[in-house]
């Protein structure tokens, strides 16, 4: 045991630790918190998917080096410049997206963690509820077809440039108004953030399910497939039938109740109660360590 405790100690004093000032620590932070936007921001985007396919890459170049597969290395070596460029242009849109809200973003707000109240979060709110299900079940019943495509954590950018800027409160009759037969906006579909109506006569991509109905037409393909590749809830209105369907992680639901839209978008919702009194949180919980002490 001596002897094991003696070649550990000679061990560690052989050790050099860097020495760290002032300045290191601030950089660690710096670095830290930059990465931590950084994740948070990308985690939302389309970016996230194209970044685990990177990982992937990176964790196959890492094996081939281990096991010297000099081929596969001089080859990646060769197209390293290529590759750089194919990136940057693959996530173009996002890092302008992040460029911009670097400069819109309140930092200061969100290192001082002194924020005091209750807040309710949520994507959207109840009001955007009644008003969706409403206009869903009014053009319902006249035969009206629609394709509503609510946002929720993946942003919708790339769809939206698609179509027609509107920027409005969503309301029933806005959405009615809007898939009007003969108006210039009804052709395609309405992008939802949030309480408003996005944009209009947005392309979407169609789904290859070969499992769908062939009674189905492009508005319902269509709603599965932007459902298959962001996480978004898309309604449809059926123009035949009448009857409302909703698509959601590429599974379409037909025929649905009132009821069970309403449960759909209460889910994606999201709703919920967050105490950002992050001060009066750190004494709660130093109170309730110290009545647990004392008892």
């Amino acid at each position: 045991m001596q002897n094991i405790t003696g070649i550990m100690g000679r061990y560690l004093s052989d050790i050099n630790l860097p020495s760290m000032n002032i300045i290191d620590i601030i950089e660690i932070i710096l670095i830290s918190f930059f990465v931590y936007q950084f994740m948070v921001w990308i985690k939302f985007t389309r970016a996230y998917t194209l970044l685990k396919g990177l990982l992937v890459i990176g964790a196959f170049l890492v094996i081939a080096y281990i096991f010297k597969m000099n081929t596969i290395l001089w080859i990646v070596s060769r197209l390293a410049g290529a590759l750089i460029t194919a990136i940057v242009v693959i996530f173009q849109p996002e890092l302008r997206k992040v460029v911009e809200q670097l400069g819109q973003k309140k930092i200061m707000a969100s290192i001082i963690p002194f924020d005091s109240g209750k807040e309710v979060k949520e994507r959207f709110a109840d009001k955007t509820v009644n008003e969706l299900i409403k206009a869903c079940f009014d053009m319902g019943e006249v035969k009206t077809g629609a394709l509503i495509v609510i946002e929720q954590e993946i942003r919708l950018d790339e769809y939206i440039r698609t179509g027609i800027n509107v920027d409005a409160i969503l309301t029933s009759q806005l959405l009615i108004n809007i898939f009007e037969h003969n108006t210039p906006l009804h052709d395609g579909a309405v992008i939802v953030r949030k309480n408003r109506i996005v944009a209009a006569t947005c392309y979407l991509p169609l789904s290859d399910n070969m499992e769908l109905s062939k009674q189905l037409g492009t508005r319902h393909r269509a709603g599965v497939g932007i459902s298959e590749v962001t996480d978004s809830v898309t309604i449809i209105v059926s123009e035949e039938t009448g009857q409302v369907s909703v698509a959601e992680g590429g599974r379409l639901m037909r025929n649905v109740s009132s009821t069970e839209l309403r449960e759909v978008l209460e889910r994606a919702q999201n709703k919920k109660i967050v105490d950002n009194n992050k001060l009066r949180q750190f004494f709660k919980g130093r109170v309730k360590h110290e009545e647990k002490s004392g008892k």
